[in-house]
């Protein structure tokens, strides 16, 4: 299982909890503890959770910062690999688990928060790989086994994205207000108001494929001021926090170093689509830049 996602629009983590690990949380794709004699998710006993990788900490680097259920951090070393982890009850975080929790928007709320909490407090010593949210292994031989596997991988992941921070923008086309029941004129006849009716149709489509070009535009002139880019799925609006239709939601790998000239560039679109709203928020870790295999 990669390191990665979505989430905390998070990374955003603030709340509402949104970004890129809420966009691994609402479509997990976790890494479980299977019983190995039923193939069923086990519920008994108590797992290892995983934040995040990176190379060595300082000593005392990660001292008052807790785990989820406030459980103490630890680290899981191989080669020049850290793995920070901690305990884990299976009853919450077992495959089936899982599985009911992660349709209660409260749990995997505080969840999102204690993950992002800690990946937030590894980026502040390094580079970081951010863990998919709820990567649970048995135990620290399985978390090294893990390291093992992915060492060469995570080396060019934690290369990439040295130097670099996430940025997550979202471009919303506002409501429009509600047409009013009853205009001050009435229609004259039913032709009248079905031409009336058509032709608000036909402005809310042109309306948004106008949107579309915008955030093609948009995206386009961020993505030549990152180092990489993503597209990803529209939020639920109840994750995000934020109302009307989400017509881009993408995420940018910016070096610190061009991070003025990248803010600058988001102040200008601003001035450009004034009817738009622009949410950009960051930096962050990079959820949606330390993912295995990714390009």
């Amino acid at each position: 299982m990669p390191p990665a996602p979505t989430s905390a629009d998070g990374p955003e983590p603030s709340v509402p909890v949104s970004d890129t690990a809420t966009n691994s949380a609402t479509n997990p794709a976790t890494d479980t503890v299977t019983d190995s004699s039923t193939g069923q998710g086990s519920e008994q006993g108590t797992g290892r959770y995983l934040y995040a990788v990176c190379r060595r900490l300082p000593p005392g680097a990660l001292q008052g910062v807790h785990g989820l259920s406030g459980e103490p951090l630890e680290l899981v070393e191989h080669g020049d690999l850290v793995a920070v982890v901690s305990t884990v009850p299976l009853a919450s975080f077992g495959e089936d688990a899982l599985r009911r929790n992660l349709e209660d928007l409260s749990w995997l709320e505080s969840v999102v928060r204690g993950h992002d909490d800690v990946v937030q407090a590894v980026a502040a010593h390094g580079p970081v790989a951010p863990m998919r949210l709820a990567t649970i292994c048995f135990d620290d031989d399985a978390v090294r086994a893990r390291l093992r596997q992915w060492a060469v991988d995570l080396g060019y992941v934690l290369d990439r994205v040295t130097g670099s921070a996430e940025w997550s923008v979202k471009l919303l086309e506002l409501a429009p207000q509600a047409e009013a029941l009853e205009e001050a004129e009435a229609p004259a006849s039913g032709a009248e108001y079905l031409r009336r009716r058509k032709a608000a149709v036909e402005q809310r489509a042109a309306s948004s494929a106008s949107a579309a070009d915008v955030a093609d535009d948009i995206h386009a002139t961020l993505a030549c001021r990152a180092k990489a880019s993503r597209q990803l799925p529209p939020q639920d609006p109840r994750l995000s926090g934020l109302s009307g239709t989400m017509v881009l939601n993408a995420a940018y790998l910016v070096p610190d170093v061009d991070a003025a000239e990248f803010t600058a560039a988001l102040d200008e679109l601003r001035g450009r689509y004034p009817s738009l709203l622009i949410d950009a928020r960051g930096p962050w870790p990079p959820y949606s830049f330390a993912m295995l295999g990714q390009p």
